[in-house]
């Protein structure tokens, strides 16, 4: 006898706004953290330039303190590193599903990629950031008449733009720290690595302004239908 099988599943809206509200957190939490990195890295590039001024006037304990200062907020950042970003995956690949739903012709790849597009070398420079506005189409709605309707990209193009730079700086840094071998390089290591912190900061104020302003295109769409008021 013939049993017919499940059927299949079918996708449904689910509001990303929780999981906005949470990315607003972390990221506040990750610009306060970054920008207590940035000033630790003053101090050492200040204690670096002292010490190559005249080695006397820089205590030993002073340079201990340096190093622990900067292990801890290494640490730190690290920690809302990973925090952060797994939630911000979690709520890419949810608006990446919702806006299949509202609009599956806009998309080119599957929505697995939401996913895997962050851990392909070199395409993580530009795989998301293709997603993105593909869902940031997807999510806007048309015109009454259902002509096209342009809402600026400016906040996921200056988040994205900033976050790559912030990304090559702070390679950049690691790089160096690893070679540092003098007072002269670790000095320059930590002009590199204020510059990487406050990148960091900033991409992390640009993306709180990318993923409230998806979160609510989103919301209004599926609020409101995919045409909008006149």
């Amino acid at each position: 006898m013939f049993h017919p099988g499940p059927p299949p599943l079918v996708d449904v809206l689910r509001s990303p706004q929780g999981l906005a509200t949470a990315l607003t957190v972390l990221l506040s939490v990750a610009a306060a953290i970054n920008l207590l990195s940035a000033g630790v890295n003053a101090f050492t590039w200040s204690l670096m330039k002292d010490l190559l001024a005249d080695p006397d006037t820089v205590a030993e304990s002073t340079l201990d303190t340096s190093d622990v200062l900067t292990g801890l907020a290494s640490g730190f950042q690290l920690l809302t590193l990973i925090g952060t970003g797994v939630v911000f995956i979690i709520w890419f690949h949810r608006v990446r599903v919702n806006g299949e739903i509202f609009r599956p012709d806009v998309f080119t790849q599957g929505r697995g990629w939401a996913i895997g597009a962050w851990f392909v070398p070199v395409g993580n420079l530009f795989m998301p950031f293709r997603t993105a506005r593909q869902i940031w189409t997807a999510s806007t709605q048309l015109g009454p008449d259902g002509s096209f309707r342009h809402v600026s990209t400016a906040p996921l193009t200056a988040w994205w733009l900033v976050w790559v730079l912030a990304l090559i700086a702070g390679r950049a840094s690691t790089q160096m720290y690893k070679r540092a071998e003098t007072p002269e390089a670790l000095r320059d290591v930590s002009a590199v690595s204020v510059v990487s912190d406050l990148l960091m900061v900033a991409a992390a104020v640009l993306a709180i302004l990318f993923v409230r302003k998806l979160t609510a295109l989103q919301n209004i769409k599926a609020a409101q239908g995919p045409y909008a008021a006149v």
